[in-house]
């Protein structure tokens, strides 16, 4: 009898513990496959963490124990950030962090500050600095690094990644002195004779390379820290460009023992990760839907920031640079190529009007090869020449686009450009005009992860202080809408996830937010920005809440 009693009970908890869960009185929106939107007030979760259905207000409620009252609030999809660099996140929100600083007093400062109270480790690492932004007209040097810490090796990358301010210590460590020559795709910044202790882009690795790797447990804390950071933010997805070997490990231990609450959409950091991790293909999706290794990232070009991105023309602010091919033509499609015949998506870095031209022109001779469905990736588009606009939209390119890019660059890219030569800048619009799919993400931690602040640029191309009034290039503007989609449905299409992740729809997985305000209503850009994510929910079970 007792066995009899204990079999009941646990059959009854079994059925309790898979019982459909309800999220009912809501204020719901989601986007059906034509990227219309649709409204809902009801939320039915399936056992396997999927929707099973949406409800309207006339329609009957399922009988379930398992009932969370939305009291009316705004329910969204999660958000998914296109292009994001997920343990980078975490790392940087543990170091040294400069994207704050306003001159470089405040940076020295502040470096200072961080060397007195963190005796250890003995390399000062840490990232955010942009000169732009100091109103400094030039890169810092190794001498104004010095002045501040002389007896510890100090590296510290630029807000974009693509430079690197390195102190005389850690130069004379890394070996670098007068002789030293920058490798092809890369800039050694002089003073005089002498490395003035800013090396761009590809010369950046002749000081990362003796830099004493993060322990495991260093990654695995900064992967926990990059996880509560997003989903803080409503984002419940990433596509990590740029996975290292180290990465995609850090991303299993979490996933291992049952920790890892967002999804990783995995791209790796060039060929040799690519073949270590997946071998012959993409990998399948592991941790019920939680991480995949999909594709491959490469480089075609730098930053416009550090005049690294490769242009047409000479750069406006100095004549005589054009900026870095990261490839000839030949390399370049030889990249693509290792990874496009084993069935990997690919994603190429392009900024500079040069590098996207040269992307299209490999994208088109490759299509010839491997045809089908492809969704070659272009990272970033941020200047295109508008006669290579059209280009996009031929063998199913993916525009992966960060509007808070042009918040951040408006001022910079004419100074770098010429208003004349920027027709084609940011261009979201017309991107969306030439039937050109467009996944929106952060490029976190260059940029903020907050995906309202990229909704909030996308609409009305005005920085967070409102400037320029009406926006910069206002043409380039996108409704509401359009950018929820794609910073949702489109963002998962990118790589190709959007068969479970995107919308709410059924089938699809239970990933969606609480958040305070409803983003479909009468609403500005400010408030749109100040937005804030009371509960992330993944697979029907809410992971992040706001105390």
């Amino acid at each position: 009898m007792k066995k009899l009693l204990g079999g009941l009970a646990a059959l009854l908890c079994a059925q309790a513990a898979t019982a459909d869960v309800l999220i009912d009185n809501v204020n719901g929106y989601t986007l059906n496959q034509k990227g219309e939107l649709v409204r809902f007030t009801g939320l039915v979760v399936g056992d396997d963490g999927k929707v099973e259905k949406l409800l309207d207000k006339k329609d009957k409620r399922p009988r379930t124990d398992f009932l969370t009252d939305g009291k009316g609030r705004t329910l969204v999809p999660g958000l998914i950030d296109a292009h994001g660099h997920f343990i980078g996140l975490g790392q940087m929100a543990l170091q040294l962090d400069l994207s704050g600083t306003r001159s470089l007093a405040e940076a020295q400062a502040k470096i200072a500050a961080y060397a007195a109270a963190n005796p250890s480790p003995r390399w000062i690492i840490g990232r955010g600095w942009n000169q732009e932004s100091w109103g400094l007209g030039r890169f810092p040097t190794a001498a104004e690094l010095d002045a501040v810490v002389a007896n510890r090796p100090v590296w510290l990358e630029r807000v974009d990644g693509h430079a690197g301010w390195a102190n005389s210590l850690a130069m004379k460590e890394a070996g670098i002195d007068a002789s030293t020559k920058a490798p092809g795709g890369g800039r050694i910044e002089m003073t005089g004779k002498q490395p003035s202790g800013i090396f761009v882009d590809a010369a950046m690795p002749l000081v990362q390379r003796i830099i004493p790797a993060p322990l495991p447990r260093n990654l695995d804390q900064a992967l926990l820290k990059a996880q509560e950071i997003m989903l803080s933010q409503g984002l419940t997805t990433v596509a990590d460009m740029g996975t290292q070997t180290a990465d995609w490990l850090t991303i299993r231990r979490a996933g291992d023992r049952g920790a890892l609450d967002v999804r990783v959409l995995a791209y790796s950091a060039g060929v040799e990760p690519l073949l270590e991790i997946a071998g012959t293909g993409p990998t399948p999706w592991l941790y019920g839907n939680k991480l995949r290794m999909a594709g491959m990232k490469l480089y075609s070009d730098g930053a416009l920031g550090s005049r690294g991105a490769y242009l047409k023309q000479d750069y406006h602010d100095m004549p005589g640079q054009r900026g870095l091919a990261f490839h000839s033509d030949a390399e370049l499609k030889n990249l693509m190529s290792r990874a496009a015949m084993d069935g990997f998506q690919v994603a190429v870095h392009a900024i500079g009007d040069g590098a996207n031209a040269q992307l299209l022109s490999a994208i088109e001779e490759l299509s010839e090869t491997y045809t089908g469905d492809r969704r070659w990736r272009i990272e970033h588009a941020q200047i295109v020449d508008p006669a290579d606009l059209a280009r996009f939209a031929r063998h199913g390119i993916i525009a992966s686009m960060q509007p808070v890019h042009e918040t951040s660059d408006w001022r910079m890219a004419e100074a770098r450009m010429g208003l004349d030569r920027l027709g084609g800048a940011y261009a979201w619009r017309s991107m969306l005009d030439n039937k050109v799919p467009l996944a929106f993400g952060s490029d976190f931690p260059v940029e903020h992860p907050n995906p309202f602040m990229g909704l909030a640029a996308a609409v009305s191309r005005e920085d967070p202080s409102g400037n320029p009034p009406g926006g910069w290039l206002p043409q380039q503007k996108v409704s509401m809408v359009e950018a929820f989609d794609a910073f949702t449905r489109g963002a998962a299409y990118a790589s190709f996830a959007e068969d479970r992740l995107g919308t709410l729809e059924k089938g699809r997985m239970a990933d969606f937010i609480f958040i305070d305000r409803d983003l479909f209503g009468t609403i500005t850009p400010a408030q749109i920005r100040d937005t804030q994510v009371l509960e992330t929910w993944v697979a029907g079970k809410k992971v992040w809440e706001r105390k």
